[in-house]
């Protein structure tokens, strides 16, 4: 781990691409303000942790299955509300 000291208004580059700034400090309370591309997502641990957890969760989660559709005769012309034309396309 890098460790660095930096004042208000001093940044930080990393990769060139993401700009890390001390905006302002208040007692135990440092003020980061944080410019990354759009491509490149950035929370807080809290919030990256519990995306991770939920994520995992879905992988190991066994869902219910899908109910099954019900079968629409062939030997029915029409359906009511449907256009002849989309239940006989080849006529």
């Amino acid at each position: 781990m890098l460790i660095l000291s930096r004042k208000s208004g001093e940044s930080i580059v990393i990769d060139g691409r993401i700009h890390v700034k001390i905006v302002r400090v208040e007692g135990d309370v440092v003020k980061v303000g944080v410019q990354a591309p759009g491509d490149i997502p950035v929370h807080r641990k809290e919030v990256y942790d519990e995306i991770q957890d939920s994520n995992q969760l879905a992988l190991t989660r066994q869902s219910a299955a899908l109910p099954k559709l019900a079968r629409i005769s062939s030997k029915s012309n029409s359906r009511p509300g449907v256009p002849a034309a989309l239940t006989n396309p080849g006529r």
